[in-house]
């Protein structure tokens, strides 16, 4: 029987920009609310890497303005002092999805050079209005600015204005505005402690925030000019690697021989070690690598993943921050009493390099909580959805004694997460969360207690200068006193007391002294005259 015309399936292909404007809720565009803050967390993101790629330290200008109070159209702008983008390469960089700067094996805070496009594409969606674009590339003495809408259809840039103007004055940086439909009344609370963290994150960055109910900003000056170095693009890991990757090395390598193709196209791989490797496994180190068919790639492959004569991934690749800006951002926001932070050495995780970092903030001006508050951190993005889902937070919450540490709860305690990684292995397509991977649990749990054990000398130090504190006030209170009686049994008809002839104030002076030899003797940093004016005590 022949099918009718009513039951016959049609087919077409779809753009990837289509793809993604069907499936926005993918990057996080899943509601007005959530809209509002990724569209700022994927500008602010752009901007960052366009200034720390180049050690440039950052100084970031973002604003929400209400542009359409009726159907809840707010313009978000973010500027940046970065690199700049070459004009030619500007229609592209806005206005076609998966075209970008970031598809290199190193460290980026952008994963796909997509979230930004998605902004774009979910404000088009939205509002209809066009990204507005001005740019000035490093070195030039020009200002480009642009309006851009994508060609869902084609996944092309569609350039409806064009124009530059001669600076009087050198300058460089980005500024990008777009216009989505959203709901700041949710978002606030989000896009205020994401900028707070990326302060946080980034001490060495100049932040100024002018939110669309307030025309008061919130400002984070830069409190250092050190920055994390650049990461440098690597070479991938042969544990690292899958059958397409290897067909896509095979189909652009000029070596002669699968020797020369092992030592070059990977990190690790030597030509001894190649040699070997292809000898252990059964392939002739000089057969050329364009040769292999489909069940040697396969093979390869597969032995690759798991040879263990391979050198570790370097960590050339990443770019922590460092103990010393995570103290200084801790500082910077927080205003703890006590700070430590850790810096785990580099690991690995199925050919991926990683590193830990982790802070500990305790007391001063943070809030106690009936629960550690757990900062997480991804290449140096702030992560604040799906906390529980994270595997920080089952280290935190249940791995974690913190009693043990000193910490009893309800208290003043922050806990700061940071991983960096060529590849973090998030849970999901929003990137909100890390998945539980042995090799990444072990070491935040390893950085997690070290950092604790510094809290805890410092807690129970901090208890024992208390109660010798208690101890030195009755001291102190009754030092006048005991003055008095021993200038009366000093007098020269008691001249077996210190020869007698001692005033009141002399020996409250001895006394006084006494006590800070004491204090002094014990490490104690007690100030004795502050106790006395505390106590009243002339």
């Amino acid at each position: 029987m022949a099918m009718g015309k009513s039951m016959r399936e049609t087919f077409r292909s779809l753009s990837a920009a289509e793809f993604f404007y069907r499936n926005r809720e993918i990057a996080g565009f899943s509601n007005p609310s959530r809209a509002l803050y990724q569209t700022v967390r994927e500008l602010v993101e752009n901007a960052l890497d366009a200034c720390d790629s180049h050690e440039i330290l950052p100084s970031l200008y973002i604003g929400i303005k209400l542009v359409n109070p009726q159907k809840s159209f707010y313009k978000v702008t973010v500027s940046d002092n970065g690199i700049g983008i070459p004009p030619h390469y500007v229609p592209y960089a806005f206005g076609k999805v998966l075209f970008g700067s970031k598809y290199k094996l190193r460290q980026t805070r952008g994963m796909f050079g997509l979230g930004a496009k998605m902004a774009i594409l979910y404000g088009q969606l939205t509002t209809g209005k066009p990204v507005e674009v001005e740019t000035t590339p490093l070195g030039s003495r020009y200002r480009y600015y642009f309006k851009i809408m994508v060609d869902i259809k084609r996944n092309e840039p569609i350039i409806l204005e064009r124009k530059m103007r001669r600076l009087k004055k050198k300058s460089h940086g980005t500024a990008i505005s777009v216009v989505v439909e959203g709901d700041w009344s949710r978002a606030k609370n989000k896009i205020y402690e994401y900028i707070k963290r990326t302060a946080i994150a980034i001490p060495y960055a100049s932040i100024t925030f002018v939110p669309p109910d307030s025309s008061e900003a919130t400002v984070y000056k830069r409190v250092t000019n050190k920055m994390p170095p650049p990461p440098k693009e690597v070479k991938p890991h042969p544990h690292g690697i899958d059958i397409e990757m290897l067909k896509m090395l095979i189909s652009v390598t000029e070596a002669s021989t699968l020797k020369e193709f092992l030592a070059e196209s990977f990190q690790g791989v030597g030509p001894i070690t190649a040699e070997k490797f292809l000898r252990d496994i059964g392939f002739d180190p000089n057969m050329s690598p364009h040769s292999l068919t489909a069940k040697g790639i396969k093979a390869l492959t597969s032995e690759l993943k798991k040879y263990n004569g391979f050198k570790p991934p370097r960590a050339d690749a990443l770019s922590p921050l460092g103990e010393d800006l995570i103290i200084a951002g801790l500082k910077r926001v927080l205003n703890p009493e006590f700070v430590t932070a850790v810096t785990r050495k580099p690991s690995a995780y199925l050919g991926h390099p990683f590193i830990v970092e982790v802070g500990i903030a305790y007391g001063g001006k943070i809030p106690s909580t009936e629960e550690p508050q757990l900062y997480r951190f991804a290449n140096k993005i702030p992560l604040l959805y799906d906390e529980k889902a994270d595997v920080s937070w089952k280290i935190v919450s249940n791995a974690i004694d913190w009693k043990a540490y000193g910490a009893e709860f309800p208290a003043p305690l922050v806990i700061f997460v940071h991983i960096c990684s060529t590849k973090v292995p998030y849970k999901g397509v929003g990137k909100e969360s890390i998945a539980d991977v042995p090799e990444i649990e072990k070491e935040i749990k390893n950085a997690i207690r070290e950092a604790a054990r510094k809290l805890r000398t410092y807690i129970f130090r901090k208890r024992k200068e208390e109660e010798l504190k208690k101890k030195t006030i009755v001291y102190v209170k009754y030092i006048p006193e005991i003055a008095s009686s021993l200038a009366v049994l000093s007098k020269p008809s008691n001249t077996e007391i210190n020869g007698g002839g001692l005033t009141v104030k002399e020996l409250e002076k001895m006394l006084l002294n006494l006590v800070r030899e004491k204090l002094q003797k014990l490490g104690a940093s007690i100030n004795v005259e502050s106790l006395r004016r505390s106590i009243k005590i002339r």
